[in-house]
């Protein structure tokens, strides 16, 4: 698409701040994963019982989502996203405190009821960045924003790992973890309540056809009936398909996340509070801008925007990753810590990938401008289902058996984990099944035929 420097300068200052925002809340999302261990050894909870905290507020976000897609499609994704990250803001305010107060009376129901409702007001995140830049990107830039939207996922690891790893290291106390989010997004949300427009036309610069079907550069903002953006959802095979895909993509995302603090620490002996664990962060930021980025590359220039193609090769590079996770290189030295940490970046690299794709290019593809954060919500909802699997049910099998295959039930350093083939051997076959799924829908394209 050829875009006057002017409008494409205006796009930057609405789509960059939107980045902003949502690396910032997963800065309050992923917070938990760095210091879940240390909660658990200071409340003597183990794996499967913080693993229910996990489950709560991914389950929570799952079916928050579904509902606030199509609130978002009414509103507009400005408000959504202002919402999102007040709500959120002060929600991992509220959790800094309470773990300054608390004498460790009832805190997994306390944690659980606030770590949910922090993921309801998380979910308006992906949401309102698909529903806005659902009018500002062509379809065929859309493989370049999925790009964009994965380097978006990236950074907010970054800064969850590496910002998170530096206040445990700098600071007496771990409660930190959560100030320090709540002020970036509470910042965030100044900066998006002057910066960010809905649309072109909000900012100066008229409105055009984004090649999705949609009506063809209409201002109309009349929102869909919600029968009629149901059926527009779920009447559509594509978009079924995606849906189980990313309930596949959810199990493998969070499965890697939510425990590789944990796999570093006890197959490896890294913690979070040595130099090297901070190079983690480094390592999925950059392997997600490499995924995003060529994911998006890939099916805009060598599959004509098609995205099950790419999608299908991503998910199969994710078993070869997965299987060298399992292996052991070097348990306890310096250099199986740094394979390790490299190892972990390369599988971000395809599992990031592959989300942005899906739940940032293929909703706005087959969604519209009218359904785009009805179908990412739908999309980003059914992953987070898959997600909270993760959190009591892989949790309560590596408490069983152990990353090896020898239950750790007796603690993580009452033995040596050889391998940690149960853990990746959980989730690899999420990665072949969404694999099939992508030669079921190999050659769907957007476009107006597609609705």
């Amino acid at each position: 698409m050829d875009h006057s420097p002017a409008y494409r300068l205006r796009r930057f200052l609405n789509w960059f701040p939107l980045g902003l925002t949502y690396a910032a809340m997963y800065m309050g999302r992923y917070n938990f994963n760095i210091v879940k261990n240390d909660i658990g050894a200071w409340y003597h909870l183990d794996k499967a019982q913080m693993g229910l905290i996990a489950s709560a507020g991914f389950w929570t976000y799952g079916l928050a989502v579904a509902f606030n897609g199509p609130l978002a499609d009414r509103i507009g994704g400005r408000k959504a996203i202002l919402l999102g990250a007040l709500g959120a803001a002060l929600v991992n305010l509220a959790i800094g405190f309470m773990f300054l107060g608390t004498s460790g009376t009832q805190i997994l129901l306390s944690m659980s009821l606030l770590w949910s409702l922090n993921m309801y007001f998380q979910s308006f995140g992906a949401l309102s960045v698909v529903k806005v830049n659902s009018t500002w990107f062509h379809v065929r830039e859309r493989g370049v924003f999925g790009g964009i939207f994965g380097i978006m996922i990236s950074s907010g690891y970054f800064l969850a790992t590496t910002i998170g790893a530096w206040l445990l290291a700098s600071f007496r106390s771990w409660t930190v973890i959560w100030f320090v989010p709540a002020a970036a997004m509470a910042m965030m949300f100044a900066v998006d309540w002057f910066l960010v427009r809905n649309r072109p036309s909000h900012a100066g610069h008229p409105d055009f056809d984004t090649g999705d079907g949609s009506d063809a550069g209409s201002a109309d903002e009349t929102p869909l009936p919600f029968r009629e953006l149901m059926q527009k959802v779920f009447r559509n095979p594509v978009i079924v398909s995606l849906i189980f895909a990313e309930f596949c993509t959810g199990f493998v995302r969070q499965g890697v996340m939510l425990y590789f603090t944990e796999y570093l620490q006890e197959v490896y002996h890294l913690g979070k509070k040595e130099h090297l664990f901070w190079w983690t962060g480094v390592a999925f930021m950059f392997g997600g801008i490499l995924g995003g980025l060529l994911c998006g590359w890939m099916s805009d220039k060598l599959f004509q925007s098609r995205r099950p193609p790419v999608a299908f090769i991503f998910y199969l590079i994710q078993v070869v990753m997965l299987a060298l996770l399992g292996m052991s290189f070097g348990r306890g030295t310096w250099g199986g810590q740094v394979w390790a940490v490299i190892l972990l970046g390369l599988t971000a690299m395809f599992i990031f990938g592959v989300h942005g794709m899906l739940s940032g290019t293929a909703s706005m593809d087959f969604g519209g401008r009218k359904a785009a954060a009805s179908v990412a919500g739908a999309l980003d909802g059914i992953q987070y289902i898959g997600s909270g699997l993760t959190g009591f049910g892989l949790g309560s099998l590596l408490q069983r058996h152990g990353w090896d295959g020898t239950p750790i039930l007796a603690g993580p350093a009452a033995h040596q984990p050889a391998h940690a083939w149960v853990w990746v051997g959980a989730i690899i076959p999420f990665s072949l099944i969404g694999a099939y799924i992508m030669t079921r829908i190999w050659n769907a394209k957007a476009g107006a035929g597609a609705h």
